[in-house]
């Protein structure tokens, strides 16, 4: 992996500095920015654009959704990691909408930041285990037809099936279909959704209106 930059955004001081301590001792980051807040971040992304961004939901003033809000919008290829201390759904469900590629929890330890760090530098999506859990558990259908266009009818209700936390074999049950055909559609919706996991296909759903949560 080649050596990228990073922003710490957060304004619990001691927190956004210990995390900047673990990762300035990453080998493949070549240096940790911060910011104390939502302005100070877009300020700094005037001059220079960090490679990987970890943005904390809850600041006051200007907040991570807002925040993300308008650094994608002048920069849409920013790479942006949620921070919170609470897997709040509606928080994330925002952050989705806003943009965000990575949600973790600020309990998470170093090898799970690692995890992360390494899907979203490579263009996929990452949710904390007991964030994914959380919203899988709470995630229900919208009552209008999500209009994709890319996927068939039949995708979209295995997508909905896989957004409820189904394994192949329970969606193949549910849907009295073969598991191999459940199978084949997991994997035309990874490719048709460019996502590498469920938790990208979680996102796609959440932003694509075929799940609210």
């Amino acid at each position: 992996m080649e050596p990228f930059t990073v922003s710490l955004v957060d304004d619990h001081r001691l927190f956004r500095e210990g995390l900047s301590l673990l990762l300035g001792n990453l080998s493949y980051i070549s240096e940790v920015y911060e910011a104390g807040d939502g302005h100070e971040f877009l300020v700094q992304l005037e001059k220079s654009q960090p490679d990987l961004v970890f943005m904390d939901i809850n600041m006051p003033g200007l907040d991570g959704i807002e925040t993300t809000l308008k650094a994608l919008e002048k920069y849409p290829e920013l790479k942006i990691i949620a921070l919170s201390m609470y897997a709040d759904e509606d928080y994330y469900t925002r952050m989705i909408n806003a943009g965000a590629r990575g949600f973790i929890l600020k309990n998470s330890g170093i090898q799970e930041v690692e995890d992360c760090i390494r899907n979203v530098i490579s263009g996929h999506n990452y949710f904390s285990p007991e964030i994914l859990d959380g919203i899988l558990r709470n995630i229900s259908r919208k009552s209008k037809p999500a209009k994709t266009g890319e996927l068939s009818e039949r995708e979209e209700e295995v997508l909905y099936r896989i957004c409820q936390g189904h394994s192949n074999q329970e969606i193949a049950s549910l849907l009295h279909i073969s598991k191999r055909t459940v199978d084949k559609h997991r994997e035309n919706l990874l490719l048709k959704t460019d996502s590498k996991n469920t938790a990208g296909l979680v996102m796609f759903a959440i932003r694509n209106g075929i799940v609210e949560v």
